[in-house]
């Protein structure tokens, strides 16, 4: 209750307003993506292309190099994410000082150090979120690389004794729940540089908000890409 009353008002409802847009447009993302093309939604058509020509190919192991190659994308950010937070940590013992350079610049506004601690506090709130999505992202391409293991030979989808339709639609779900977890990261990571604009100011924070969302929007719906892919 003490820090409820510590913090100004214009805050609490920036920060109200950052985390609504930052959850309506990952529902909305995900709601709008199943009906109408959508980055994620065509590159999972491509996962399921990917997954049908594993069925018909031996020995897979182009397909386990794949694998292994989305996963350190993931486990860069991971590591990232760890320096990160604690970066973030040692400035909470320098607060002070980064308090009295963030009032130089200019428009920015002037705020109590508890106030300055909070801010921070919600970054590492951020990252660590960041960072259970990309670890968690890294178990699933294990799993993806266990199901391309566990594949039964092309003679066995030849014959009949196994549904290669159903196999690969079954894996590639596998490689887009990972894809989809990455996302999930990768946004946080978008948001987290909206977050840093809270410190100069409240007005700041909605606005870079409100402009991150409109960067989202247009890779996933709107980009040169996403044409290109759906061809």
């Amino acid at each position: 209750m003490k820090l409820i009353n510590l913090i100004p008002w214009a805050d609490w409802l920036a920060l109200v307003c950052f985390f609504a847009l930052w959850v309506g447009y990952a529902w909305f993302a995900k709601f709008w993506g199943g009906r109408r093309p959508s980055l994620i939604g065509t590159t999972n058509r491509y996962r399921t292309y990917w997954m049908m020509q594993t069925t018909a190919r031996d020995p897979r192991m182009i397909d386990g190099l794949i694998t292994q190659t989305l996963s350190h994308t993931p486990s860069f950010f991971s590591s990232t994410s760890i320096l990160v937070i604690g970066g973030l940590f040692a400035l909470l013992g320098t607060t002070d000082k980064a308090a009295e350079l963030m009032g130089e610049i200019p428009f920015a506004q002037t705020t109590t150090l508890i106030v300055f601690e909070f801010k921070i506090l919600v970054l590492v709130g951020i990252f660590v979120y960041a960072f259970f999505r990309f670890s968690w992202c890294m178990r699933l391409y294990t799993f993806v690389a266990l199901v391309i293991g566990a594949m039964p030979p092309p003679e066995a989808f030849e014959s009949g004794q196994e549904d290669a339709q159903e196999y690969a639609h079954r894996a590639a779900a596998m490689v887009g729940a990972a894809a989809e977890t990455f996302n999930d990261g990768l946004r946080a990571y978008y948001f987290s540089f909206a977050a840093l604009s809270w410190f100069i100011s409240p007005l700041a924070m909605v606005l870079a908000t409100v402009l991150v969302v409109a960067i989202l929007y247009s890779r996933e719906f709107r980009s040169e890409v996403l044409q290109i892919l759906k061809r």
